[in-house]
């Protein structure tokens, strides 16, 4: 499996590690190169921008982003431009804000978009199909 992670803070960095060590493939990037450098270090292929890690996924493409609350919004914003049809984004974001956040109103009309909201951790996830 490939999958690209945005965001690479203890826990996007953490996640890849293990994806690394379960034998996947992932394309990572972050505001800090710092970030992306130490986990190509560890194998994970490094993008130098949201477009430029979008460019070095297989299509159909899954990203996943895991970036704190208050930026889920810009970050969906910024990435959407670069994918297609198919392609898949889900979000994490830690902690939750308990309102409803205006990313799904921002992905297309025929976006299938689902929502998990955690109960017992303050986590909340959101996944869609660029359609």
């Amino acid at each position: 499996m490939q999958l690209g992670m945005v965001g690479l803070g203890r826990m996007g960095a953490n996640m890849v590690r293990r994806l690394l060590k379960g034998g996947h493939q992932c394309v990572v990037f972050d505001r800090s190169p710092k970030a992306v450098n130490e986990l190509v270090q560890e194998k994970a292929v490094g993008g130098s921008s949201l477009q430029d890690m979008v460019k070095k996924l297989e299509k159909p493409r899954a990203v996943w982003l895991m970036v704190p609350a208050a930026v889920v919004d810009q970050s969906i914003a910024d990435l959407l431009p670069h994918l297609e049809a198919e392609d898949i984004s889900s979000t994490a974001a830690i902690p939750i804000m308990w309102t409803t956040s205006g990313a799904a109103r921002s992905l297309p009309r025929s976006a299938s978009t689902t929502s998990t909201w955690g109960r017992a951790v303050a986590s909340g996830v959101s996944s869609a199909v660029i359609a």
